[in-house]
């Protein structure tokens, strides 16, 4: 069975560290004699060597590192029949958790020898694939915020906190018209609007606690704009499985949507910032890709 490792070198704790790196080949040859391991280069890397593996039949890619390389990689096999396998080594690891993956490689290698098929979902966010999440609002904004101080050297989870509190102080929502489905077109002007495929955006924080990857659907939640003490007060809540206080979201299960803001629209896709103008086209493809779930 022909089996491809794709490592994002300098993501989560490897962070380009050649010792580290060469461990986990070990692991990998270990577990899985004569995969082949391959280092990405540049943004895009990861989708050049997913599609590669999948025209040469391989059974699976196994995407090493955050949602962004994992994204990444699942764009080069979707409607192929070469599986997705995914090693966490990221900052939140929403996808990961999603399929029950292990947060330590080592475990997380062991547990895909016996892999369990499935089928999952993919969003499109204006043609572009995600697996996880994709929405407008203060997180986009964040998001967009953190890759402009990325590109200045500025990266890790303290950079990104910093950014995330001022903006949570400072952020003023934008009037969206939206449209679902063949519902009538609303008027929102949401703290966040994600469509959700995935239930969370990582280390336990779950926007959309009843999505599911293989619903055919997505789950579009509407964060309401509130007090910030009411928004403290929640916050809480969002790592929980169903408790949401004060009625601060709201959920639809959606196939189809259209977001309409004259000028410009800052989305993100897995975390990773993109803009639009005017407006941003929301669609599921169900049963889009094959996945690896961990053993039992």
């Amino acid at each position: 069975m022909k089996l491809r490792f794709i490592l994002n070198p300098h993501s989560g704790k490897l962070n380009g560290d050649a010792d580290k790196i060469s461990a986990l080949a070990a692991a990998i040859q270990l577990n899985f004699p004569g995969a082949d391991m391959r280092l990405t280069k540049a943004p895009g890397h990861a989708t050049e060597l997913a599609r590669e593996a999948a025209q040469n039949g391989y059974a699976a890619v196994a995407a090493i590192g955050g949602d962004g390389t994992i994204n990444e990689t699942a764009r080069g096999l979707v409607g192929s029949a070469t599986a997705l396998a995914v090693i966490p080594n990221g900052s939140g690891n929403g996808l990961a958790r999603e399929l029950g993956m292990p947060l330590l490689w080592q475990e997380a290698l062991v547990r895909l020898q016996k892999p369990r098929p499935a089928q999952c979902d993919a969003g499109r966010a204006n043609g572009e694939l995600f697996l996880n999440l994709a929405g407008v609002g203060i997180e986009a904004d964040i998001a967009w915020q953190f890759m402009e101080q990325g590109q200045n050297g500025a990266r890790g989870k303290w950079p990104y906190f910093k950014i995330g509190a001022k903006t949570a102080f400072t952020y003023k929502p934008r009037t969206l018209r939206v449209q679902t489905d063949n519902n009538p077109e609303q008027t929102l002007s949401p703290l966040t609007l994600v469509f959700a495929n995935g239930r969370q955006y990582g280390s336990n924080f779950k926007i959309a606690p009843e999505a599911s990857l293989t619903d055919g659907e997505l789950d579009m939640v509407t964060v309401l704009d509130a007090p910030k003490w009411k928004l403290a007060l929640a916050a809480p809540s969002f790592f929980t499985d169903h408790w949401r206080p004060f009625g601060l979201t709201q959920t639809a299960h959606v196939k189809r949507a259209r977001i309409v803001q004259p000028g410009e629209i800052v989305y993100h896709i897995d975390g990773e910032p993109r803009k639009a103008q005017d407006s941003l086209e929301i669609t599921v493809e169900p049963a889009a890709l094959n996945i690896w779930l961990p053993c039992l």
